[in-house]
């Protein structure tokens, strides 16, 4: 605990209104400057700003301020900004505090101003309590091995081995099935690029092939990781008929594992039934065909797409994909303009909940009926049905909103099943790296604007459709991403690490074991040290999660930057109830 007088700069943020439109910010303010240690306080519109950012490191500078309090928005956003702020102010990064008065007041207590700024007040009197006990700590830095491995050999994974390769960096390819390529690689023209994807994943192999800083494993998995970030070992499992794990050294992990498509449950929109297909399906059957479309040697003269199949599901259905897949109605209306461009005496109809073609794929939304295609609505609660009649013929069902609910029967030699990305089964992947899932059961970014294919795992980056549904443009400009990640921390030789961990205070230890089993990162062992056995603490495997504290019976377990003082400190001043 330290006993120095402090000088904490306090600043509250408007957040544009997302604050300020619920709490009194003035009186937020007015009850910063009356606690013991604050010597600034005041508000401001856009604390991230830098304009915002250039007043705080002025009053650290001219008030010599020694901790930083800002009560704004989430940490997860901008704690690396103000920790920026600080630092180039010349304080200490980690006598910063950030309150979040946004998503933990003004967003969930609109309905009562008065009692939201009630809240945020005693929020921000806990970040101020936590900054008095502060203490100034150094990151820990360490050597970085200018390796990666890149889970994953479909257009996002391939390209991002290109990318690493370019820039100097060595990789480790690891590929699940037997050949590289993925989704893509099944396929001829694709939108938004027209290209052929055959020829595409044949020369991104190719350029793979040349550069020797690549290594290629196929039918293998990652199968262990232990280390800490800039220095992993990971274990690969090649198969074969005698299974052999190869291990190697990396200093970051790229997961780029795809996607799987939905596959319908058999009487689901009429699938079972000959002539109802799949999205995946019926682009595989035009791309095999030279000319007008042939389905079991009949020519098609009428196709029905029905939308949304495994998308937007009602929460009722069992494991319900809530999401929007996204990428399906461009993928559809690409399909049918590649269709009708070969065979213009073909009839198609799109029956569609919403379209969302969005960006510059509007235009071949336009495209594609100005060829033919007819678009109908139908109402979430009335989905088309499938079936064939007593003639044999199959049919769809469906009232069209746009023409006041008439039913409509339409004769179909070909239904397609509009089908949506669903997550890739990878239980021993996620169990492997801890990566994190998000409701969708896709990998988690920390943040799609912000912090877009990192993980909260340090040095372990998504990529592709493995975090959710998108085109393969999307998907390599995602690897892309990872890769310039990568580079930043490899290309430099060494990596600073949050010194927020966890430490064990060896007097007290009695090497009871029960840290060992609460981390969730093999960060502890257990050791020999001046004649008994102690828990060691990993500052590099540590991620500070703090799940081993509050198991330790003899309190021997603190973490920096969250230690028992800070955390009760905290804790008595949101327990403070004013005299009456």
């Amino acid at each position: 605990m330290t006993g120095r007088e402090r000088r904490i700069g306090v600043y509250v943020c408007h957040c544009g209104g997302n604050i300020s439109d619920h709490v009194d910010i003035d009186q937020v303010v007015a009850a910063a400057q009356a606690e013991t240690g604050v010597v600034v306080a005041r508000q401001m519109m856009f604390a991230c700003s830098d304009s915002g950012q250039g007043d705080m490191e002025r009053d650290i500078k001219e008030q010599h301020l020694d901790g930083l309090v800002v009560a704004s928005c989430s940490p997860k956003l901008h704690v690396v900004t103000f920790r920026g702020v600080a630092k180039r102010a010349g304080l200490n990064p980690y006598e910063y505090t950030q309150v979040n008065v946004r998503e933990q007041a003004s967003w969930i207590h609109s309905d009562d101003e008065q009692s939201t700024t009630d809240k945020a007040i005693s929020l921000v009197k806990a970040g101020i309590a936590r900054t008095r006990l502060s203490e100034p700590l150094e990151p820990l830095v360490v050597e970085t091995t200018q390796k990666t491995l890149v889970v994953g050999g479909g257009v996002a994974g391939l390209r991002a081995a290109i990318g690493l390769a370019d820039i100097g960096l060595g990789v480790f390819l690891v590929e699940r099935a037997a050949e590289l390529g993925g989704w893509v690689g099944r396929f001829d023209e694709m939108y938004p690029t027209g290209k052929n994807g055959r020829a595409l994943i044949a020369s991104l192999i190719t350029e793979v092939r040349r550069r020797p800083a690549i290594s290629v494993f196929t039918g293998a998995e990652l199968v262990s990781k232990s280390g800490s970030f800039g220095n992993y070992r990971v274990g690969i499992r090649i198969g074969g008929s005698t299974p052999e794990t190869l291990s190697v050294e990396v200093g970051s992990i790229i997961v780029a594992t795809g996607f799987e498509t939905y596959q319908p449950e058999v009487g689901e929109f009429g699938y079972g039934i000959e002539g109802v297909v799949t999205l995946p399906e019926f682009k595989e059957a035009i791309d095999h065909s030279s000319g007008p479309l042939m389905y079991h040697g009949t020519p098609v003269r009428n196709v029905v797409y029905v939308y949304c199949v495994g998308s937007r599901q009602s929460a009722d259905t069992p494991a319900a994909n809530a999401y929007c897949s996204r990428y399906c109605c461009a993928a559809t209306v690409a399909a049918s303009v590649q269709l009708a461009s070969r065979d213009a005496q073909v009839h198609q109809y799109h029956l569609y909940r919403d379209m969302r073609t969005y960006g510059k794929f509007e235009l071949m939304y336009t495209e594609s009926r100005k060829l033919g295609s007819v678009y109908l609505k139908f109402a979430d609660d009335a989905p088309p049905a499938v079936a064939r009649d007593d003639s044999g013929r199959l049919v769809v069902t469906v009232r069209d909103l746009l023409t006041g609910g008439e039913e409509l029967a339409i004769a179909a030699d070909l239904v397609v099943l509009v089908t949506g990305m669903i997550p890739r089964k990878n239980e021993e992947l996620v169990s492997v790296l801890k990566l994190p899932l998000g409701t969708d059961g896709f990998f988690n970014e920390i943040h799609p604007k912000l912090r877009p294919v990192e993980t909260v795992v340090d040095g372990v980056y998504i990529a592709g459709t493995c975090q959710g549904p998108r085109n393969s443009s999307e998907s390599v400009a995602s690897g892309l991403a990872a890769v310039t990640q990568s580079a930043v921390i490899l290309k430099k030789g060494f990596a600073e690490l949050d010194p927020l961990v966890a430490v064990v205070d060896a007097d007290a230890c009695t090497a009871c074991g029960l840290c060992l089993d609460a981390c969730p990162y093999g960060a502890i062992e257990m050791t020999l040290g001046e004649g008994k056995s102690v828990a060691i603490i990993s500052e590099t495997g540590c991620k500070g999660c703090g799940g081993c504290v509050p198991v330790c019976p003899d309190n021997a377990i603190d973490l920096r930057g969250y230690t028992d003082a800070q955390i009760s400190a905290m804790i008595d001043s949101l327990l403070e109830v004013p005299v009456a």
